[in-house]
């Protein structure tokens, strides 16, 4: 026998909004192997070059060891209490690094800066072993708050983005799930504003707890000048990854996120500056912030068996969804119901969904529900009625 479906009967209906029909996919001719446009307000591709190839992705990963490191220590004000002490192994990696000696300790909040601006390595390795008890114990926490961000192809091994390698593969990610990731610790992370205050600073001096030693850094983030609107961004680079970027532009109501990963090697150490500017620019004169949602809706009424009356009026709480779209591109809403429903039924019971989607992707849904109770058309009701008939 058959599975039985949810709804065995049910009724579509569509509306397209914008019906011009969508402009083809231009080739923006990027240095970048793999790259995304994305809209930071809904997550929405607007620009991919092989975004869900995946590649490594060197010190751009240190966006990830930040807003972690933040959400543990309950953003700057906690990590300026929390004490990290360089272990061996963080002391021993490799260049760029602060230069930090096994026992040193440090507050968090500190090394976050010292991690965004320098991207120094042992910093990551120290916050990392600090917050977790081990590098790989870290990893995996970087692991689960990846999947919970939605990133479909990313594998941590190091809080750091060197060239790394184990059984279950490379560190890697892809372009979609690293701008995924910025969304994230731009508009979704509690500790948002603090990612952004980090990243954001020009430069930043501090010392070690004990104040032996004083140290100083620079934001080489070059994005932040370039744009008006620059917000956030993470350089990097390694052998096997080449330049990456991923960065932030955010003017009124537009949010941008660019990444970009194997965007050449020694030699075209410019390339991301421009592909960045390409992207940004692209996006801020081909898209603009419209509400899918907004306009009136007439939903019909449903058919019910056996009621006491004939048919039930829907209702729907419907969210305001804001997104940036190209002139063209269609808002299509599509309603399933049930074709009928047997009564008895109460006010709110689930009726169907409604799905609003851009070029065929569903961005926003509703939950469609009954608008009123309808009692089933039964003995009680009929005996009920008869003596009402009678005493008339």
């Amino acid at each position: 026998m058959k599975k039985r479906k949810k709804y065995a009967a049910v009724l579509l209906l569509s509306w397209a909004l914008g019906i011009c029909p969508a402009q083809a996919a231009e080739d923006l001719e990027l240095y970048a192997r793999s790259a995304v446009l994305m809209d930071g307000s809904s997550g929405r591709i607007l620009y991919g070059k092989e975004e869900a190839q995946p590649m490594p992705m060197a010190s751009t990963t240190k966006i990830m060891t930040c807003i972690l490191a933040l959400e543990e220590a309950g953003g700057l004000e906690g990590a300026a209490k929390t004490v990290c002490a360089a272990s061996a192994q963080a002391a021993s990696q490799p260049q760029v690094k602060l230069g930090m000696q096994p026992g040193e300790t440090f507050y968090l909040s500190d090394l976050l800066y010292s991690l965004m601006l320098e991207s120094h390595n042992d910093t990551a390795v120290c916050i990392g072993e600090t917050l977790a008890g081990s590098v790989e114990g870290f990893a995996e926490k970087m692991n689960e708050k990846a999947r919970e961000i939605g990133c479909e192809d990313t594998y941590y091994i190091t809080p750091n983005g060197l060239d790394a390698s184990d059984r279950e593969g490379i560190h890697h990610t892809t372009a979609e799930d690293l701008a995924l990731v910025m969304r994230y610790c731009l508009a979704l992370s509690p500790e948002a504003e603090d990612f952004v205050r980090v990243t954001s600073a020009p430069s930043y001096t501090f010392t070690d707890v004990q104040g032996s030693r004083s140290f100083s850094c620079s934001n080489h983030n070059a994005f932040l000048n370039m744009m008006e609107g620059a917000l956030s961004g993470k350089t990097g680079y390694t052998a096997d990854a080449g330049y990456c970027y991923v960065g932030a532009l955010k003017r009124d109501d537009t949010l941008l996120i660019v990444s970009l990963l194997a965007c050449g090697w020694p030699g075209n150490k410019g390339y991301k500056w421009i592909d960045t500017r390409k992207l940004m620019e692209y996006g801020l004169e081909h898209y603009r912030m419209v509400n899918i949602t907004e306009g009136e809706l007439s939903l019909p009424d449903v058919i019910v068996r056996d009621g006491q009356q004939e048919t039930v009026k829907l209702t729907a709480q419907i969210p305001a969804v804001r997104m940036l779209m190209k002139e063209g591109e269609r808002v299509q809403r599509t309603l399933r119901l049930k074709s009928t429903v047997k009564a008895p039924l109460s006010r709110g019971q689930e009726m169907g969904q409604l799905l609003y989607l851009v070029e065929g992707v569903p961005y926003a849904g509703a939950m469609v529900t009954a608008d009123e109770s309808v009692g089933a058309y039964d003995y009680s009701f009929c005996l009920e009625r008869i003596v009402e008939e009678f005493c008339l």
